[in-house]
């Protein structure tokens, strides 16, 4: 069973989902099973990298908002990444265009490290308040989890996964994907947004149960769970 996951680094919600969903995959008993794969999406693909602005200070510019107003709206998100055990401090968060990131955790794909790449980067942006645009930190944050300094550097100054990163945005709008985290499990399945565990248990189960009944469905998704907390491409959280 594969199950696509679009995400992007800069997307709060996209942490708290991915951590949703290890909770259901660690209950799932066939879960040897499943392939997972990230895939490129990009909230904001004209963000210009700015590392003396966190990203508070930025959805209040972009928003118009005074920067107690953007400190109160983070501060759900925040309590809402404490429930599973994350960590976040907007006020660390460097603004940062995630193309590079996106890059990195494609090349973290062909060494077959692409999730740990993922958990690196959620991470190093919503943790750590690293600069995720920084070929520097990509480096390192690389070499943390096993690849090699000299390649990644190669990598990230040529254009290589330029054109898998663009791929999978397009297939993102193909799919009527507005926001995410986006979960499609085997094409057939979709789960929208940081749904509750139970959730996604249920579409690993179905989907699993479906497969071994050879009873495959065409055509795309064949359903939808309704969508919980995501982020979407107008700047929404």
């Amino acid at each position: 069973m594969t199950v696509e996951i679009w995400s992007d680094v800069m997307c709060p919600f996209c942490y708290i989902g991915k951590r949703k969903f290890e909770t259901a995959l660690a209950q799932f008993p066939q879960r040897e099973t499943v392939e997972i794969v990230w895939k490129s999406f990009q909230l904001n693909p004209y963000l210009v990298t700015d590392p003396t602005k966190n990203t508070t200070a930025h959805l209040a510019e972009s928003k118009g908002w005074t920067l107690d107003y953007a400190k109160g709206m983070t501060n759900h998100v925040t309590e809402a990444a404490e429930k599973v055990g994350l960590h976040f401090d907007f006020d660390k968060a460097v603004v940062a265009n995630s193309f590079d990131a996106h890059r990195f955790s494609a090349f973290a794909k062909t060494k077959g490290r692409q999730d740990a790449a993922e958990e690196r980067l959620f991470a190093a942006y919503f943790t750590e308040g690293r600069n995720t645009a920084d070929h520097a930190v990509l480096i390192e944050l690389g070499e943390k989890i096993g690849l090699n300094a000299a390649e990644i550097q190669e990598m990230l100054d040529s254009d290589a996964f330029a054109v898998d990163v663009k791929r999978e945005i397009s297939e993102a709008q193909q799919y009527g994907i507005r926001g995410v985290p986006f979960f499609l499990f085997d094409q057939k399945y979709a789960v929208s947004g940081a749904q509750e565990s139970s959730h996604f248990l249920q579409a690993l189960t179905q989907t699993y149960s479906e497969k071994e009944k050879e009873d495959s469905l065409e055509g795309g998704t064949g359903s939808s769970v309704l969508a919980a907390e995501m982020c979407d491409i107008d700047g929404n959280c």
